[in-house]
């Protein structure tokens, strides 16, 4: 049963509560109608709808997404009842969001597996006592033609040429189908299906985010919900948005080690934006380790191994997390590298390829491809499959190309 609180205590709960819900974000609005959901579950007991949704255009979730699932778990602390909304009516249509070309629609198949992998991950960071796992199918794809035409009835061209991405593709002469204005009208239709009182979306969204409060006035809904959207973490080169296309991701699905290994590798400063957007800690422990680190109380590699040990204990469990962390430092050892390997200091920015042919462990570039395509380089213990890759972090790192082939590249912004 939910306690109920005195005034000055709830103002306090409240508060600290909106705190937590805030951290990281980077745009809110309504605000205002989030803090009185909050007060009233501590005041009277009462649950909210928070919604987000997640296309199954791929089988395996990864930290990227787990952003908004952190932020869907802290919701649930303070009285969300999470809408978990797999689009597998809307991943067959699919959507330009950030993108230059239209996504390819998936077959109904891959929809249907990839969905069952999300259910699957989802509940390694969600309450499954408090999240109800929902398919649009169920209500879009029961629209009739007359439905239809009255959803479409509520956006001019006008208005749908605001969005960022279909304005600059107009302008490049790319292609626009029609079906893909549908897909923030059908995504917004879910939040009048849902009854939604919060939705969630990457900064990416904010447009189809918006069009859900805007239809929910247009079905006189009784309620219009607030938009938060959250930043697209940063994959392992610190540059890029975390991307399995782009090969700079941690994957959910990673083994303990490879989790571990991942995390590890990440530059000391984009640390801090992994504990502010994955992390579970509090916002007031973050700032301990943080102070504790700048006063030299904490080594920056101590602080990234109680983020790499909470993360991967996450997804797996404790012990596992454990072995990764001992199986990392054991390989890094002077046991297992050799005492006298080379160090070259590079400019940030070089090319592995050409990094490689300089330490003389491989005559040619194009042997570095082959070799890298082949599966022979790894850098922190992670294996580098993509010959393209580029030093974009400053800091030191452990090459290794082959059995037998060791070097310390230490990575500067400026020779």
């Amino acid at each position: 049963m939910q306690t109920i609180h005195t005034n000055s205590t709830l103002q306090a709960r409240v508060q600290e509560a909106m705190q937590e819900i805030e951290r990281g974000c980077v745009e809110f609005i309504g605000k205002e109608y989030i803090e009185t959901l909050v007060a009233r579950f501590y005041e009277k007991g009462e649950e909210f709808v928070v919604k987000a949704g997640f296309d199954p255009t791929a089988p395996d979730l990864h930290l990227g997404h787990s952003v908004l699932l952190q932020k869907l778990a802290t919701f649930q602390n303070h009285g969300g009842r999470v809408k978990f909304l797999i689009g597998d009516f809307t991943a067959t249509i699919g959507d330009p969001s950030g993108k230059s070309e239209t996504r390819k629609p998936l077959t109904f198949e891959e929809v249907v597996q990839n969905a069952k992998t999300y259910e699957d991950q989802v509940f390694k960071i969600l309450d499954k006592t408090k999240t109800d796992i929902c398919f649009n199918s169920k209500w879009l794809g029961s629209l009739s033609s007359a439905n239809i035409m009255q959803l479409t009835a509520q956006y001019s061209v006008a208005r749908m040429m605001e969005r960022d991405d279909f304005t600059k593709r107009f302008k490049e002469n790319q292609p626009i189908s029609i079906v893909e204005f549908m897909y923030p009208l059908l995504q917004g239709y879910d939040s009048v299906a849902l009854n939604c009182d919060i939705e969630l979306g990457g900064n990416d969204q904010k447009f189809n985010l918006l069009v859900g409060r805007a239809l929910q006035r247009a079905y006189n809904c009784t309620k219009e919900q607030s938009v938060m959207t959250m930043p697209l973490l940063e994959g392992l080169d610190g540059v890029n948005k975390m991307s399995k296309s782009l090969k700079n991701y941690i994957g959910v699905t990673d083994s303990a080690n490879d989790m571990y290994a991942k995390i590890l590798s990440i530059d000391d400063t984009l640390m801090w934006r992994y504990y502010e957007l994955v992390s579970a800690r509090s916002l007031t422990e973050i700032a301990n380790i943080k102070r504790d680190v700048e006063t030299e109380k904490l080594h920056p590699k101590a602080a990234k191994e109680m983020l790499a040990l909470e993360i991967t204990t996450r997804f797996h469990n404790e012990n596992l997390a454990i072995q990764a962390k001992e199986a990392f430092c054991a390989i890094f050892s002077n046991k297992e590298i050799p005492k006298d390997i080379e160090t070259k200091t590079i400019k940030k920015g070089e090319w592995v390829c050409k990094v490689l042919v300089e330490l003389g462990f491989t005559p040619s570039t194009s042997q570095a491809r082959r070799d890298i395509k082949a599966g022979a380089l790894s850098i922190n213990q992670i294996k580098q499959t993509d010959e393209n890759f580029h030093f974009l972090q400053e800091g030191e790192f452990i090459i290794k190309l082959g059995k037998r082939k060791f070097a310390k590249i230490v990575v500067v912004n400026n020779i």
